[in-house]
């Protein structure tokens, strides 16, 4: 039986960037009492949904003045269609209340790392926020883009970055700059190429632009956490490329009630475990009762502990998705019990492909009365 230890951790919840909802009228802009009716009419005239932005940010429809037609006149520029604008507006209606000014230097700034305006277009379609943003970050969004352009960080990870961590750009360069060295330190003294860095924290951030709104010292403990656990420098090199950074979300006290119940349920010792984790990162930032809740579905379904042990990647999946597979592979004969849980891994498409495969096989015909007999069989 597997005993659960409550955990607090929860990654995944604090992944989604952080923008701030504006419930307050810009200083550009007053609130008045009725609904300004020349913006509900523009945005009606728009097909944006009324009754949604009401719903949702209707502060924004009280707003005077309100600069609609310059917001259609900047995105139609741009190349963006009439159903792109709707939905631009519908998600931001505070994009209203940008003055032409700013939407002009806005427009100027992405220009600096965006190559062409298609690709503009899209980042402003899933991250309008990150457009019509507020006067006062502008300074700051110019000086982090000057940063990260002087590491010579290629242009569409840069606008990755404001697109999808807005908020690492709105604050002063000074904070990024910090972390940035302290993973840069790091990447070097984990026995890191000086040459390789770049492409490193290319697709570091790349992978999770979050990071950089993390802590430099917790970056640091849970390194030296891990490194007390047994891991060397080279296998902490590995471990922080395949978290993509996420190690900066963990903290000592989780990853260590994390490898507790992993050492003392799969009954393994400290080397064997560092061995699981490497080849299953996701291992650190699972809380305890996630874990305990995917091993007993895998267990119940006959599954030894020493199979999980060989295959630990197959702990990423959720408990929904490894029963379904496992029913789908025990209906053409797949026996998880006694076959390798490779099986059971992989994306929805690596799972389907291996699945056809195994329905290939069951399809084949036993007797080929063109092919040659093997009589050594």
């Amino acid at each position: 039986m597997l005993r659960l230890i409550t955990s607090s951790l929860c990654v995944y919840c604090r992944r989604g960037p952080m923008i701030p909802t504006l419930h307050r009228a810009r200083p550009c802009s007053s609130l008045t009492q009725k609904e300004n009716q020349a913006t509900v009419d523009a945005l009606y005239s728009l097909s944006v949904d009324i009754r949604k932005v009401r719903k949702l940010k209707g502060w924004v429809l009280h707003q005077s003045p309100a600069y609609v037609s310059e917001a259609v006149t900047l995105l139609r520029g741009l190349g963006a269609e009439g159903s792109a604008i709707a939905s631009i507006l519908e998600q931001h209606p505070e994009a209203v209340l940008c003055s032409p000014e700013q939407m002009d230097a806005q427009r100027e700034l992405w220009g600096s790392v965006c190559p062409n305006d298609r690709d503009l277009v899209g980042i402003i379609e899933k991250f309008p926020a990150s457009f019509f943003t507020s006067a006062c970050h502008h300074n700051n969004q110019r000086d982090n883009i000057l940063f990260f352009q002087s590491l010579r960080l290629n242009k569409r990870i840069i606008s990755k970055l404001m697109a999808s961590a807005p908020q690492s750009f709105s604050r002063p360069v000074e904070h990024n700059q910090h972390m940035v060295h302290t993973l840069q330190e790091a990447y070097l003294s984990l026995g890191g190429q000086q040459d390789n860095m770049k492409i490193w924290m290319q697709k570091l951030l790349s992978q999770n632009p979050y990071v950089l709104l993390k802590s430099p010292e917790g970056l640091r403990e849970n390194l030296l956490f891990l490194r007390d656990q047994g891991f060397t420098s080279a296998q902490l090199l590995q471990l922080l490329a395949k978290l993509r950074g996420f190690v900066t979300e963990l903290s000592p006290e989780s990853m260590r009630l994390t490898l507790d119940f992993s050492r003392e349920t799969l009954g393994c010792d400290q080397a064997q475990l560092l061995e699981i984790v490497l080849k299953c990162p996701a291992l650190l930032y699972y809380s305890v009762p996630v874990l305990s809740e995917r091993l007993q579905v895998l267990l119940s379904a006959g599954v030894s502990l020493e199979q999980i042990a060989e295959v630990p990647t197959v702990l990423e999946l959720t408990t929904q998705i490894v029963s379904y597979r496992i029913e789908r592979l025990k209906a053409y004969g797949y026996d998880v019990r006694t076959g390798s849980l490779e099986a059971l891994n992989g994306t929805k498409k690596d799972f389907e492909a291996g699945y056809g495969r195994l329905q290939l096989r069951r399809e084949r015909p036993i007797f080929n009365p063109v092919a040659p007999l093997k009589t050594e069989e």
